[in-house]
């Protein structure tokens, strides 16, 4: 990566962002106020179809390629100049403002626009589970037994059933676009005991009474509340310690 430093003086040349600038122009209006010392980079911004909201950016030489879910292509310009920071700041290791992060999830936390992610995702994306009966437990018969216990049979979900993976890092996962709770077909054996299934259908439940939050710039997956909830289930930390032992081997 070639670097030129970038002189004071053409930092003072630079000009506020126009309301309607192209998404280049916000770029390197962004990039000239992060200080860093090099030439701007060629900006080419592209708005694509991804299934998720997913950005990024690459860096060739002096060509930096963007490329933006196309669920952004209306958002503010205030909300792509803090993209743009943000996108800037993991290509360059630092550290994107306070300001910057809050804006961004400011946005995307907008009941409007979380429900336009959460279609975009439907249409575009697929869940691939397998049936809910597995080899040794079956998750429809756990997750009904855990909302009649803990949530008075008021959770739902559209299915739950086992990874199509054997995976020992993500052991469960709750998907709230399709309403799905997936969980990893590495416990579907007889060497891990039935509560700690049902201690993690119970956690990804819990994703269902408790979603994702915002605090200011940071996305907040527990919440205090649901980190409470989480240690009503029954030898929470037995339960907790006997899940470590068994993946950490």
């Amino acid at each position: 990566m070639q670097s030129s430093p970038l002189s004071g003086e053409a930092q003072q040349l630079t000009l506020p962002i126009r309301p309607c600038a192209p998404p280049e122009f916000v770029f390197a209006r962004v990039f000239q106020r992060l200080g860093l010392r090099r030439s701007v980079p060629d900006f080419h911004i592209e708005y694509r179809p991804f299934s998720s909201l997913r950005s990024d950016i690459n860096l060739r030489g002096n060509r930096a390629r963007v490329r933006i879910s196309d669920v952004l292509k209306e958002a503010p310009p205030l909300v792509l100049e803090a993209l743009a920071e943000i996108l800037l700041a993991q290509l360059f290791r630092r550290r994107a403002s306070e300001e910057a992060r809050e804006c961004y999830l400011a946005y995307v936390f907008d009941p409007a626009v979380r429900r336009q992610i959460d279609e975009t995702r439907r249409k575009r994306g697929r869940i691939r589970l397998l049936p809910a009966q597995g080899q040794h437990f079956d998750l429809e018969q756990i997750f009904a037994r855990l909302n009649e216990r803990f949530f008075k049979q008021e959770l739902s979900c559209s299915r739950i059933g086992w990874s199509a993976r054997h995976s020992r890092s993500v052991l469960g996962h709750y998907d709230p676009a399709h309403n799905t709770i997936t969980i990893s077909r590495s416990l579907d054996s007889s060497s891990v005991p039935g509560d700690v299934v049902e201690y993690l259908v119970f956690h990804e439940m819990l994703h269902i009474r408790f979603p994702l939050e915002r605090h200011g710039s940071r996305r907040v997956m527990h919440s205090r509340a649901f980190r409470e909830a989480e240690k009503s289930y029954p030898d929470y930390r037995r339960v907790r310690d006997r899940l470590k032992r068994l993946f950490s081997q």
